[in-house]
């Protein structure tokens, strides 16, 4: 090391001690004839590489970590690198932690796969296939994997000793939609939302002749599929369910007030229920989705009422589209989002529990779903598009998936 060169533990010790003047003066004229650092970000061009073997991009916040408010620096790591830790699904959805096991699962929908990324060396593979189109998944509070699946149009949980129990896959003898997102309360009740997105070839699919998302049946809904799929059709409102301990099924929260209920998450003390409601769905017919998020106040009884818009997700004048939700162990937000082509908006947000944005991710893919991770609970997973990528934070993350 020679005389102008100082490590970080060395810098921290000048500033604390009164000395950055003198010990960063030489290095200072430097850096101003050279001018500032500027390293590549998703929005320059060339746009950063996430690959693996790309050069170190982190100046003490990584250039792709954006405060808004003073808050977000609160909740974020300063040294800590956006990493892309895998890449090769066609759209990635619903990222869940599983703390025994110490790895993440998420769903491929397109390719009818979930996939299971280990903690402890990177290592990848496939964790279940076919994995019946699913998208959300969470681990309850007993340590038990539930799956919304597109295909069968039904929510299942993985039991301990491997076999299934299907949760719902009906409401008043009509079949569900698509069941998208899941979460669990610790009341031991579970809540899900049910849109339409499943209803298509490319993540499910389609409804029997006559259906919404199939009108004239020109789509043959049973090629390549097991026996016994494709005779169902779209038959209810999308809309938000609470499963009961019970099992017993409920509507909390209809299509008049949150149309194309997506990823739902709960407060930290389990009172509030976050949903986004996302674009429509194929053959939507009702209100469609709003690119907002809303939230509700959950009773003792399990129901949801008092629901109302909590951000409308126009981010510097650009409409964002929300997805995933969670929350951390301080009431903020954090939601996915969708800016279809404006570079620098796709990626993950950070809000206040009064709706305040706090900052964003930018990532260089269209993010789908999020989850909190990691053996301290402290690292944020990102599934997007085509990829996983994580960041470390300063939190935790709230619920136990």
């Amino acid at each position: 090391m020679n005389d102008t060169t100082l490590s970080r533990r060395q810098a921290l010790g000048a500033l604390g001690a009164g000395a950055a003047t003198v010990a960063f003066a030489g290095r200072a004229i430097a850096q101003e004839s050279a001018g500032p650092a500027a390293p590549p970000t998703t929005i320059t061009q060339p746009p950063r590489s996430f690959a693996p073997d790309a050069p170190p991009n982190v100046y003490f916040w990584d250039p792709d970590i954006i405060g808004v408010d003073d808050r977000f620096w609160g909740v974020m790591q300063p040294n800590a690198p956006i990493q892309r830790l895998w890449t090769g699904s066609l759209w990635a959805e619903g990222p869940a932690w599983n703390a025994v096991g110490k790895f993440l699962v998420w769903s491929d929908i397109p390719n009818n796969r979930q996939m299971r990324y280990l903690s402890e060396d990177g290592h990848v593979s496939v964790f279940r296939q076919p994995s019946n189109n699913s998208n959300g998944n969470t681990f309850d509070f007993q340590g038990r994997q539930l799956s919304c699946e597109h295909l069968t149009r039904r929510v299942v949980r993985y039991e301990l000793d491997g076999s299934i129990t299907v949760l719902a896959d009906s409401f008043e003898g009509k079949p569900l939609n698509s069941p998208n997102d899941v979460v669990a309360h610790p009341d031991g009740s579970y809540f899900f939302t049910d849109p339409p997105y499943g209803g298509q070839l490319y993540e499910g699919t389609p409804d029997a002749a006559g259906g919404p998302s199939n009108p004239d049946g020109l789509l043959n809904n049973r090629v390549g599929q097991p026996a016994g799929i494709g005779t169902k059709k779209r038959e209810m409102e999308t809309a938000t369910y609470r499963i009961a301990p019970d099992g017993k099924i409920t509507r909390v929260v209809g299509e008049d007030k949150v149309p194309d209920p997506n990823g739902l998450c709960l407060s930290p003390d389990g009172k509030k229920l976050y949903i986004a409601s996302t674009g429509k769905g194929p053959g939507d017919t009702g209100p469609g989705g709003q690119g907002k998020v809303f939230v509700g106040d959950i009773a003792a009884d399990g129901s949801v009422s008092n629901v109302k818009e909590f951000s409308d997700f126009m981010i510097d004048g650009v409409k964002c589209g929300p997805d995933g939700v969670r929350c951390d162990v301080n009431g903020n937000v954090w939601c996915s989002s969708n800016a279809g082509r404006a570079v620098g908006y796709s990626g993950a947000t950070v809000w206040s529990a009064e709706g305040d944005l706090l900052g964003r991710i930018r990532l260089p893919e269209i993010c789908g779903n999020l989850t909190f991770g990691g053996p301290k609970r402290n690292r944020l997973f990102m599934a997007a598009s085509q990829s996983l990528y994580a960041v470390y934070t300063s939190t935790q993350g709230s619920a136990p998936a």
